[in-house]
């Protein structure tokens, strides 16, 4: 299979249709394909790795806006999760849509991982650094650099800068100055699971920064720092991202042993 190829066809449904689901949310640029280490940890779990609204093979679709997207995997959850509930992890954009998800159709979740989720919003000098550089996100250098600086390993880079270029402008634009002005939901959260929110060490201080306006939507919000982590560690490190993934949806604890 191409690069190309690869972007677009990667398999929505993996392992077995028994215990109980796991939904994995891509972040911003990426698609369903960004899941393979922790699908390839999972063997006997039972995952759903779609390819959001605009990303992946659905780049024919303009962004709806993240209520819209959270209804679409509402849907997902509805058909194709045992017994029609899931949990569900999201990193980056997938986080923002796991939250309106548990806003919008909270009987539908499980519990809920989220990652590099800055959901007050990008601060000032972020909009000011970011801003200028949104209209270049359908250019292929664009994305071969960003691959070096967030460590993504050479053997996937090709298949990283394929599908970020691929995003529509007008999807990126919308998706970008949603997520920049802050995407907590209107309305309260009445979600009364499991919710775990974190920031990787090494990543931007608006993301460790949302914790509190979450926790105010939240109550029984927990938060971590993954220690030495960037924004994009479900690649960094699977095997533990993997393990906070799994330990979280058995258990609604992590890390192990915290009260």
């Amino acid at each position: 299979m191409t690069q190309a190829a690869a972007a677009t066809d990667y398999p929505l449904e993996h392992g077995p249709r028994e215990g109980e689901t796991i939904v994995l949310l891509h972040g911003g640029n990426v698609a369903g394909w960004m899941w393979e280490p922790q699908v390839q940890r999972l063997p006997g779990r039972h995952l759903l790795t779609p390819d959001l609204p605009g990303y992946g093979a659905r780049t024919d679709v303009i962004w709806p806006g993240l209520a819209g997207v959270a209804d679409d995997v509402a849907s997902l959850v509805r058909d194709r999760a045992v017994g029609g509930r899931a949990h569900v992890v999201g990193l980056s954009l997938g986080g923002h849509v796991a939250m309106h998800l548990i806003q919008r159709h909270p009987e539908l979740v499980r519990t809920v991982t989220v990652t590099g989720v800055a959901a007050a919003g990008l601060g000032r000098l972020e909009r000011l650094l970011i801003t200028p550089q949104v209209p270049l996100w359908n250019r292929r250098w664009y994305w071969a650099a960003q691959a070096v600086a967030f460590g993504i390993p050479a053997d996937g880079r090709e298949l990283f800068v394929t599908s970020g270029s691929s995003v529509r402008p007008e999807t990126n634009r919308r998706m970008f100055h949603e997520v920049a002005a802050g995407t907590m939901p209107s309305g309260g959260i009445d979600f009364h699971g499991p919710v775990l929110a974190v920031s990787g060490e090494r990543e931007s201080r608006s993301v460790r920064g949302a914790f509190a306006r979450l926790g105010a939507a939240i109550p029984q919000l927990r938060t971590w720092i993954a220690p030495r982590m960037h924004h994009t560690w479900s690649v960094e490190d699977p095997d533990l991202f993997t393990r906070m993934v799994t330990t979280h949806t058995e258990t609604g604890v992590w890390p192990p042993g915290r009260g």
